[in-house]
């Protein structure tokens, strides 16, 4: 069974345009190299209907993995947690674990600066305080616990926006639970560039090749001008023996080529990394 992931992004920032959803596309790109499929990228503004409404929804649809970012902070507009406990009906809590991870993280900043006291002020034990039956997961980077609940079919996963803290708990916990559910699952891609042909001509080679070689996905990237066509031809396939994925990609990217060259299409090879 292919492993399921929704990702929820939560941030005024993100809606407005003031900043880059760079935490989305790296993870999208990190869970489908495990294996997993992402099925939905979700933003919601700093609002707790929001949250809990996304939430909800994603919920629904029933998949392997739920994945929030943002809103785990100290400060009035962080709240996530808050809506998860919203939309799972759950109360909001002090979790003594999470308050001993922010307890030492202070006391460690207090002792880089030569104070006395890391006093737990209410912002501080705010980011301890996580939905009923949570479990916090440690931020080597950051302050804030990140938070794992799991659920009858569903493990949701509340993670931080920074992204330099995102990253390192995806990395030592989001990973291996990817790896663990996707089992051998592996996701195999390559490029390929044609130009001189118009994206309109493509789309019935492309229609044929993708029926003549199932399960192989090609989507077409225009990179030029329609005068002046330049296009990417990306291919990509799911499946269980990485060796045989690529035997298909070749020869799905072999096919698309010989009949490119037959209507005077010039090909050139970009395998990605």
């Amino acid at each position: 069974m292919v492993t399921e992931l929704e990702i929820i992004c939560v941030g005024n920032e993100l809606l407005i345009g003031k900043t880059l959803n760079t935490n989305a596309q790296w993870m999208a790109k990190q869970a489908t190299a495990l294996g997993a499929a992402v099925k939905r990228i979700t933003v919601v503004a700093d609002d707790v209907n929001e949250i809990a409404s996304a939430v909800r929804e994603a919920l629904k649809r029933k998949p392997r993995f739920i994945i929030t970012t943002g809103g785990l902070g100290p400060t009035f507009d962080d709240k996530t947690l808050e809506g998860i406990a919203k939309a799972l009906r759950r109360k909001l809590e002090v979790n003594q674990e999470a308050l001993r991870m922010v307890r030492e993280k202070y006391e460690a900043y207090v002792r880089e600066q030569g104070a006395e006291k890391a006093e737990l002020t209410p912002p501080r034990i705010k980011m301890a305080t996580l939905p009923r039956k949570a479990k916090p997961i440690p931020n080597p980077v950051g302050t804030a616990p990140a938070a794992l609940i799991s659920l009858k079919e569903t493990t949701l996963l509340a993670l931080p926006g920074v992204p330099s803290e995102m990253e390192v708990i995806f990395r030592q916990t989001v990973e291996p639970l990817l790896k663990q559910s996707a089992g051998k699952s592996v996701f195999c891609e390559r490029s390929i560039y044609v130009e001189g042909v118009m994206e309109s001509n493509l789309a019935p080679l492309i229609d044929k090749v993708m029926r003549d070689n199932a399960g192989v996905y090609v989507k077409s990237h225009p990179k030029g001008r329609e005068s002046m066509p330049r296009i990417e031809l990306h291919f990509s396939i799911a499946a269980d023996e990485a060796e045989k994925s690529n035997e298909k990609l070749q020869r799905a990217i072999s096919q698309l080529s010989s009949d490119l060259a037959k209507i005077g299409g010039k090909v050139s090879v970009d395998e990605l990394s």
